[in-house]
C-alpha cells in the first residue's frame, strides 16, 4: 500500500493554514514532575469541532469537485468524525448526513446538528453505521467520507504531527491515541519523516485493543467486541492503510484501563485545566501508568474534548 509522503502532509498543512487551529504545545509541570523528563501536551480539544478530526475531514472535503459537493457527503461516526465532516461541509456549502450510534453522547450528536448536518442513528457498532452510510450514499449519489482508512484523512490528521515536531524539534517520545488509526498513522508518519529517531507510541483502551491484536498477528484483525468509556476508540479492526503506516512508523502500542483513563481525565482537569473526553486522555493515562514510556522530551497528544457536563461528572465521580 502506498504510504503518505512528506509532500502530502505539507500540502494538507498548507490547505488547513488559517482554517484549522494550530494547537499549541503546553508544558505540563505536573507530568514532568511525575515522570522525570519534560512533558508537553498537544491539546486537540482546542481544535475546531473539539477534536483532531477536523483536520482530515477538511482535507477530504476540499478534494471533492463541484458535482460531488452538490450531491453531498455522508459520514459514519461514533461522534467526532461526524462533527468534523459536518463543519467542513458547512464551510464548503455541502449537504451533509452523519450516521451515529444509538448510544452517541449528547455532546457529539448535538454538535453535528449545530453544524447543520442531518443526523441518523444506526445500531451500536462500527459496522452498523457504516452499512447505513453506504445505503444513503447509494440512494443519494453522495460521497462517503471514511473516518480513518483513507490517505487524505491520514494526511490531514498527520498535520498535528508536523506541528509538534516543528514546535519541539528536540522531541524524543510521542504518545498518540489509537482508534481506527487515522490520527496515529498520520502523526507517526509525520514525526518519523521529520525526526526519524523519535519514538512514537500508540495508546488504546484495554477493552478495544484492535491494534494490539493486529500487531501480534501481523495484519488487521477483527476483535470480538469492545468495551470502554473511550467511545471514540472502539473500532473493532484497525484500518488496512492505517496499519501499513503503523508497521512503517510506529514503535510500540500499549493499552490502558478505564480506571486509568478516568484518573487521567481528572488530572488534566485539576492540574492542566483541560477538559478531555475519555478518548482524549488515554496518552496521559499511559504516562501515569508507565512513567518509563517517557524517554527524553515527550509529547502526549490529547485527541479531543467532546464530553457533556453529565458525562464528565459521571466519569470524574469514579476518579
Amino acid at each position: 500500500m502506498a504510504l503518505i509522503t512528506i509532500d502530502s502532509l505539507h500540502a494538507a498543512a498548507a490547505l488547513l493554514r488559517g482554517v484549522a487551529v494550530r494547537t499549541p504545545l503546553l508544558a505540563s509541570e505536573a507530568l514532568t514532575q511525575d515522570v522525570g523528563v519534560p512533558v508537553w501536551l498537544k491539546p486537540e480539544m482546542l481544535q475546531r469541532g473539539g477534536a483532531f478530526k477536523f483536520r482530515g475531514a477538511y482535507n477530504f472535503v476540499s478534494s471533492l469537485g463541484a458535482a460531488d459537493r452538490a450531491r453531498g457527503v455522508i459520514a459514519p461516526s461514533s461522534g467526532n468524525h461526524a462533527q468534523a465532516v459536518a463543519l467542513a461541509a458547512k464551510l464548503y456549502g455541502v449537504p451533509c448526513t452523519v450516521v451515529m450510534p444509538t448510544t452517541v453522547t449528547d455532546a457529539k450528536r448535538l454538535g453535528a446538528l449545530r453544524y447543520g448536518a442531518t443526523v441518523e442513528l444506526a445500531g451500536t457498532t462500527t459496522q452498523d453505521r457504516f452499512e447505513r452510510a453506504v445505503e444513503i450514499a447509494a440512494a443519494t449519489g453522495g460521497t462517503l467520507v471514511p473516518p480513518y482508512d483513507d490517505p487524505l484523512i491520514i494526511a490531514g490528521q498527520g498535520t498535528a504531527g508536523l506541528e509538534l515536531v516543528e514546535d519541539l524539534p528536540s522531541v524524543e517520545t510521542v504518545l498518540v491515541p489509537v482508534g481506527g488509526g487515522g490520527l496515529s498513522a498520520g502523526v507517526a508518519a509525520a514525526v518519523k519523516l521529520l525526526a526519524p529517531a523519535t519514538r512514537v507510541i500508540g495508546v488504546e483502551p484495554a477493552g478495544a485493543a484492535k491494534l494490539t491484536a493486529a500487531w501480534s498477528a501481523g495484519t488487521p484483525t477483527r476483535i470480538q467486541g469492545t468495551g470502554s468509556i473511550a467511545d471514540g476508540l472502539l473500532a473493532v479492526q484497525i484500518g488496512s492503510l492505517n496499519f501499513a503506516h503503523h508497521r512503517a512508523f510506529l514503535d510500540e502500542v500499549v493499552t490502558v484501563s478505564d480506571g486509568s483513563i478516568r484518573c487521567a481525565m481528572r488530572g488534566l482537569l485539576d492540574r492542566a485545566k483541560l477538559v478531555a473526553e475519555p478518548s482524549g486522555a488515554v496518552t496521559v493515562a499511559a504516562l501515569m501508568d508507565r512513567p518509563s514510556l517517557a524517554q527524553g522530551p515527550t509529547v502526549a497528544v490529547l485527541s479531543g474534548g467532546n464530553i457533556e457536563w453529565p458525562g464528565l461528572l459521571e466519569h470524574l465521580g469514579h476518579a
